[in-house]
């Protein structure tokens, strides 16, 4: 059930600090229409068109309204003025279109026709109001207002089987070749965030945040010691703010991770003190959405004296997409699931790629594979069939090639956010499926193939 504002008749509400909790009230208290005037007051006019009753205060913050459940004393006419406190964009959006938008610190004023049965709002924003950002407003006396239908802000309907669009554009394959690592101990690099449409899948089309304009982002690859300095630019035809967190790197989270609005631009400066492989990621409110999203990478920090050399190396990033619309972000209300089930499950961000386009090598040659787990959700088995991993270092800990009793592994268990370097030989001409372990996800998209030599073990 929705609870209701228990006050006196009031039209603003002012947000106030008390015992730790908000309490809303109202700047004047309108009369009904044609009630006599207060003592030295003029009569009230909330009969007469487009007269204003009075103001509703909210404050917006990540990722919520204060108050959420607001009570007026009439129907009719309303000046809504939001302020945001948070550290993002934010807008009060009304079902009929009315919008009010504010930067972080800044207020904004709609004018609303309130009906008598009441009405919701909601910050339009893709993925806020999926992660709390509703509200209501009801009429004193009235019973609660019901839900909105889906479509009532001119946002996407919520669905729950996306069609495929037979007219989509065709997957664009990720190249998975582990890039060179950089030359020197500086390395100046500079990200720019996108918001495109990307096909993720045969058929499906959905509008991506990036770094760089691809999904995952760069792979950069340095050594310990080294600094990475980052100028990270959001663009102003942008409609989002965003953010860059390096799991490789030591700083504050309030520092160099904070968001960055369209048309501005920061640097992110860290050195790389610890080896391995390392996920970054847009940390923007809501991080979920960003991540699921599209925005995430690989870091891949070499110990300083490097890595041995080895015939072939790949990168391989797990992800999940939950659907939303054709055209539009991935739907939050699904990624937010307690049990995540999500449309598709994919190595470097489209469905089946590798199966199409196999990673090949030289039969009997080494190959070295850089595996993240970006989820943001599902937990990778990463494995190989046909193969032993005869090395496996996984967040540091690691397993040798010619180890005391020749231990092997079979499978590389990866959470979200972990990552890991396996290598291993293909040991005749075929193919050798890459899959994730848990099988349910391998049918939506967590599949691939290395091609030792021609492909056919019967040459």
């Amino acid at each position: 059930m929705r609870s209701r504002l228990a006050l006196p008749i009031v039209v603003a509400l002012v947000l106030s600090a008390c015992a730790g909790a908000r309490t809303p009230t109202w700047t004047f208290a309108p009369e009904p229409a044609g009630a006599p005037a207060a003592s030295g007051a003029p009569a009230a006019t909330s009969a007469v068109a487009g007269t204003v009753l009075g103001t509703i205060e909210l404050e917006s913050f990540d990722l919520g309204f204060t108050p959420a459940t607001v009570t007026v004393p009439a129907p009719g006419r309303y000046a809504v003025t939001l302020k945001n406190i948070g550290a993002v964009a934010h807008d009060v959006t009304f079902p009929a279109g009315e919008l009010a938008l504010a930067e972080p610190g800044a207020s904004a004023t709609v004018e609303v026709d309130i009906p008598a049965g009441g009405l919701t709002f909601l910050c339009s924003i893709p993925g806020h109001a999926a992660g709390g950002m509703t509200g209501t407003v009801a009429v004193e006396g009235d019973v609660a207002v019901a839900s909105p239908a889906p479509d009532d802000h001119g946002g996407p309907a919520v669905t729950t089987d996306v069609q495929a669009d037979p007219n989509a554009p065709a997957p664009v394959t990720y190249d998975a070749t582990a890039p060179a690592r950089l030359e020197g101990s500086v390395h100046d690099i500079e990200l720019v965030m996108t918001e495109q449409e990307m096909t993720v899948a045969p058929g499906f089309v959905q509008k991506v945040w990036t770094f760089d304009g691809t999904v995952p982002g760069p792979v950069i690859r340095v050594k310990v010691g080294d600094t990475v300095r980052i100028t990270l630019k959001n663009p102003s035809e942008n409609q989002l703010s965003h953010s860059i967190d390096f799991h490789a790197s030591q700083v504050a989270w309030n520092d160099e991770m904070t968001s960055i609005a369209p048309g501005e631009e920061k640097v992110y400066e860290w050195t790389a003190d610890y080896a391995g492989v390392w996920m970054y990621h847009c940390g923007t409110a809501p991080a979920l959405h960003h991540i699921a999203n599209g925005m995430y990478g690989m870091v891949i920090v070499e110990p300083a004296e490097g890595l041995p050399p080895v015939d072939k190396e790949f990168v391989l990033v797990q992800n999940e997409w939950y659907l939303g619309p054709q055209g539009e972000p991935v739907d939050l209300a699904k990624a937010m699931a307690a049990a995540p089930a999500p449309d598709f499950v994919t190595f470097n961000g489209v469905a089946d790629q590798y199966k199409d386009a196999p990673l090949k090598v030289g039969t009997g040659e080494r190959v070295r594979i850089f595996i993240l787990d970006a989820g943001p959700s599902i937990d990778s088995s990463f494995h190989i069939v046909g193969t032993i991993f005869d090395t496996v270092i996984k967040e540091g800990i690691a397993l040798t090639k010619g180890n005391a009793g020749n231990w092997g592994a079979q499978a590389v268990d990866l959470s979200p956010a972990q990552g890991a370097i396996v290598e291993f030989t293909t040991a005749e001409d075929g193919l050798y499926p890459i899959v994730t372990h848990a099988f349910n996800f391998v049918g939506r998209g967590a599949l691939g193939l290395v091609q030792a030599g021609d492909g056919d073990p019967t040459n």
